[in-house]
């Protein structure tokens, strides 16, 4: 018998769209302020994520079947025979990355938290919600590093970044995800000390036990925001062979 991946591989329709698009994200995706050569790259980055992200983010598809197609995206990253057409995003990136010299490891920390987002849907406490950003967004700001031929004890102060946006675009979305797909990012112990529970997010009107918990969240996040001020600072003029081309 086949395994999903197999049979993924043999149907070549891994991706789903789940109606996203780049107008929703918080982070710039084809900024002037990238380099004409390596915007490529960023553009073949970026769209593998957003296929990724849209099976995770499918309304309709059951959560076995998001994390093989996410399984089958890996795998043709990663140049295992078997995939064709249907998986030219990954193809793109795998050749993009070959190209750049920037490993797969930080498109591969995304797809390890879209599989979690197919199976789990509340997050207990803010270590948790750390522990998520820490691969679903942390990897972005990492790529871009990498790619721009910067040091990696930069990686810090992007990941302090790239995570404080994450929550941001969580508490923006909050109502919407619970709604649409089912999935909660707000810590659930602040809440919960707060006097409120899931239900408060479900509201149509801001109860005060939910304010006081995106403060918490929103203290929590200035953290990050004052760490990453060393970024700009530590970053090289000039940069890498690379980025002077």
């Amino acid at each position: 018998m086949s395994s999903p991946v197999q049979s993924l591989a043999a149907s070549d329709a891994p991706e789903a769209n789940s109606g996203k698009g780049a107008a929703d994200e918080n982070f710039p995706v084809g900024s002037f302020l990238i380099a004409s050569h390596l915007r490529p790259h960023v553009a073949a980055f970026y769209a593998f994520a957003r296929a990724a992200d849209d099976i995770a983010d499918h309304a309709e598809l059951a959560a076995d079947d998001k994390i093989a197609r996410l399984d089958a995206l890996e795998a043709a990253l990663t140049g295992q025979q078997g995939f064709g057409a249907g998986y030219a995003k990954a193809h793109r990136l795998r050749e993009s990355l070959a190209q750049c010299g920037v490993t797969d490891a930080h498109a591969r920390a995304l797809l390890s938290a879209f599989r979690q987002d197919a199976t789990k849907t509340r997050y207990a406490n803010w270590a948790e919600l750390h522990d998520y950003c820490r691969r679903s967004a942390d990897p972005v700001g990492r790529f871009l590093l990498d790619l721009h031929g910067e040091d990696p004890a930069l990686y810090p102060a992007s990941d302090a970044l790239c995570s404080a946006l994450q929550v941001l675009n969580h508490l923006q979305d909050m109502g919407d995800d619970l709604q649409q797909i089912d999935r909660c990012y707000v810590a659930l112990d602040w809440l919960a000390a707060a006097g409120g529970s899931i239900d408060d997010v479900r509201a149509a009107r801001l109860s005060p036990a939910l304010r006081t918990t995106m403060h918490q969240m929103l203290d929590a996040t200035d953290i990050w925001v004052r760490q990453a001020r060393a970024l700009p600072r530590g970053l090289r003029t000039g940069g890498s062979p690379w980025s002077r081309r």
